[in-house]
């Protein structure tokens, strides 16, 4: 590679990085308070929190990285433009095509690593994300063992304990059961244990308390004390049922060879599984599209007061319009089966936006003799 690609490259690597690492910390701080008032406040550990954070990194890179490419193309240009680097450089004879094969190195290298990211990395974190959270919603530890809060595990149950000691025991325990219409069960004890039963089975064992039956056909309570007494736990949570898996966590070669059986598995019709399959090419190609699109946008650049904004401003007007021909183009896609290639719409339109940028820097006769036989 010759040194003035190398350079170019490095700059162009060196500012996606920082741009990347900063877009992806606003993002992922972002989605990292949500997860944490829902695991936290749930009796989670902070280990569960920070796995659930790093499992939602590869979704937020997806978004970012397409993002972070335009922002490093625009800005790395902008300085060699307002430093005459490019100038210098295409005193030489450097045409626009060949100024444009680091743009496109670098857009190949970036496309690459988003291709690694949705056909393989996210598929498996949404995967892996999906196992821990119903891993995590049959914890009975983490729902029920909070200190001097009332806690609802599942809908009609409340429990609450005043304090847990050193050797595992439960002081004043309060158990509310109220699924049934008919009747409401109210449980309170002095103390109680957790005691493992079966594998999937965990008792509550509460000492010296009180069982209040309320029947609200006849509006009538019953009461009942005890000294001992064993309540099942496994009713209180969700059952640990597989989880619909979603398009999301299913592999490129599950999508695009999609059938009834899995659509019915997933509640998608076999058009919206195949779109999927194609938008993550979409997103991949998004990519080196964002880094030529800053490029060439910014490289025709002619002295003007206002500096280089009206080309940002250009630059800009074109993402909008290739993110609404994305949204088009995948809606098509979604809705009948044959139209995928629908999907690919955003690419077209980008490409087709940075040829004639190439093209009018390259050949200006070309749009002057058409300007002028057209006058």
């Amino acid at each position: 590679m010759p040194r003035f690609d190398r350079y170019l490259l490095s700059q162009y690597v060196a500012v996606f990085g920082v741009s990347a690492l900063i877009l992806i910390l606003v993002y992922w701080v972002n989605q990292a308070v949500r997860l944490f008032d829902q695991l936290i406040a749930n009796g989670e550990s902070a280990s569960v929190f920070f796995e659930f954070t790093a499992l939602s990194l590869p979704t937020v890179m997806q978004i970012v990285l397409p993002i972070a490419s335009f922002v490093a193309s625009l800005f790395v240009t902008n300085r060699l433009i307002n430093e005459s680097e490019l100038v210098v450089v295409q005193a030489t004879g450097y045409s626009p095509y060949r100024l444009a094969r680091p743009v496109a190195l670098f857009g190949i290298l970036v496309m690459l690593m988003m291709g690694i990211l949705m056909h393989w990395l996210s598929p498996a974190a949404n995967r892996a994300l999906a196992t821990r959270s119903v891993e995590v919603s049959q914890n009975i530890s983490a729902r029920l063992l909070t200190e001097g809060r009332f806690v609802s595990p599942s809908p009609g149950i409340t429990f609450y304990i005043r304090e847990i000691t050193s050797d595992g025991r439960l002081l004043d325990i309060f158990l509310s059961d109220n699924r049934a219409a008919d009747q409401s069960m109210i449980y309170t004890a002095g103390s109680a244990y957790l005691v493992r039963g079966s594998a999937d089975s965990t008792n509550l064992i509460m000492l010296d308390g009180l069982v209040q039956y309320f029947d609200t056909d006849n509006r009538s309570l019953f009461t009942t004390r005890f000294r001992e007494f064993a309540y099942d736990l496994k009713g209180l949570l969700p059952d640990s049922t597989t989880p619909q898996r979603s398009a999301a966590q299913l592999s490129t070669l599950e999508l695009l060879s999609a059938d009834e059986g899995l659509s019915a598995e997933t509640g998608q019709t076999s058009a919206f599984l195949m779109a999927e399959a194609h938008n993550r090419n979409v997103q991949a190609l998004m990519a080196f599209v964002g880094a030529m699109l800053g490029f060439s946008s910014l490289l025709t650049v002619r002295f003007s007061r206002f500096g280089v904004w009206p080309q940002i401003g250009h630059a800009l007007i074109f993402v909008v319009l290739i993110k609404l021909a994305e949204t088009t183009g995948g809606q098509l896609a979604r809705q009948t089966l044959g139209y995928w290639p629908a999907a690919y719409l955003p690419i077209f339109f980008g490409a087709a936006v940075i040829v004639v940028q190439l093209m009018r820097l390259a050949h200006p006769n070309w749009f002057q003799l058409r300007r002028s036989v057209s006058a």
